[in-house]
């Protein structure tokens, strides 16, 4: 009955994710691009990160990746969400204004009446592609991987998907990972988990507040169903086209239903989550989400989760990544597993603003 349930949660999952990406590439490629060595681009800007500037034309297949410091003009009637390192955030089309070559390079973000903010180049980190339309505002990636060893008949298949709703205040997430191993002589593993998030900017640069909910399968440490629901206060500790690192502390409610008719779990723990990003221009991008949860209604017991992601981009919207889950309880029930970790390597193909 469990193994069913899975089944059709994954499925109900990625048809979400293939409807969505089909609007997504619906936008103009009129947008211009000048570099500094006077090369003109034109097509779709997909967006910026990382210090990476994602472009979309109809002459070359595949969206090109641009480096961000080498850009000297940018012009696009499409709006686009943009923040800055100071932690601020405007909406609007992108033009530059013109300055002498030994002067930084200003991006001109003009709203929808008229309003112009200019924006030092260097101090853009992220730029996502929004839209009056609903559905062209979605971004997000999917990947798969398999593992199979001959000697003990060693297969392990692993599934992940991610949504991103970006606005220019606040954002939505959401993420589904699943692990399934299989040995010869041993009853089949599986771990499935959903993530919902979301978050809001305070009027305090780089402060914002941000809710959590995850839904946990683990057959491996006996869990039906783990639900966390918490939020808290966070801050951006470095927000730069290199690096992304934020800490966030607060609340959180769990409720664990465990196999083999073992009682029901409700815990009220801390909250303290670490966000990790390192990037390298076109090349790599490593990702680390710590969860630290000190149980407050079983003093001395402490969960934590950890989930670290290696991509290394090797061909247009294609990347080879490693990634690594861990999930540990100090304290579990009696005579189960505490702990439940493994990785896992596979190509992923991201869509919408990469």
């Amino acid at each position: 009955m469990r193994t069913k349930s899975v089944t059709k949660l994954r499925a109900i999952f990625l048809c979400c994710v293939c409807l969505l990406t089909r609007p997504l590439f619906a936008r103009l490629s009129t947008d211009v691009i000048v570099m500094k060595n006077g090369d003109h681009l034109t097509g779709e800007i997909k967006g910026l990160n990382a210090g990476v500037l994602y472009v979309s034309m109809k002459y070359i297949l595949g969206t090109s990746s641009v480096q961000w410091s080498e850009v000297a003009r940018l012009e696009s009637k499409q709006l686009f969400i943009v923040k800055t390192t100071d932690g601020l955030v405007y909406t609007g089309a992108l033009n530059t204004p013109e300055v002498p070559a030994d002067k930084i390079v200003q991006i001109q973000v003009v709203d929808t009446t008229g309003k112009e903010v200019s924006i030092a180049r260097p101090k853009i980190v992220v730029m996502d592609v929004t839209s009056e339309k609903f559905f062209q505002r979605f971004n997000g990636s999917i990947n798969i991987g398999s593992t199979y060893s001959k000697g003990n008949d060693s297969r392990q298949y692993t599934l992940g998907s991610q949504i991103n709703y970006p606005r220019e205040r606040w954002g939505a997430a959401a993420t589904y990972n699943s692990t399934v191993t299989a040995n010869t002589g041993a009853s089949a593993s599986a771990r499935n988990q959903v993530d919902l998030d979301a978050f809001r900017l305070l009027r305090w640069n780089n402060w914002f507040y941000e809710g959590f909910g995850s839904l946990l399968q683990s057959s491996e440490q006996s869990i039906n169903t783990q639900t966390t629901v918490g939020g808290g206060v966070g801050r951006f500790l470095k927000n730069t086209n290199a690096a992304r690192i934020s800490l966030i502390g607060g609340f959180a409610q769990q409720n664990t239903n465990y196999q083999d008719n073992v009682s029901a779990q409700n815990l009220t723990a801390g909250l303290i989550v670490s966000q990790v990003q390192f990037f390298r221009f076109n090349k790599t991008n490593t990702t680390v989400n710590a969860v630290f949860l000190p149980i407050l209604n079983d003093p001395g017991r402490v969960k934590f989760n950890i989930n670290a992601t290696y991509m290394l981009k090797f061909y247009s919207n294609f990347t080879w990544n490693v990634s690594f889950y861990g999930n540990w309880d100090s304290r579990p029930p009696a005579n189960f597993s505490g702990s439940d970790y493994g990785s896992s390597t596979g190509l992923s193909w991201t869509f919408g603003n990469k």
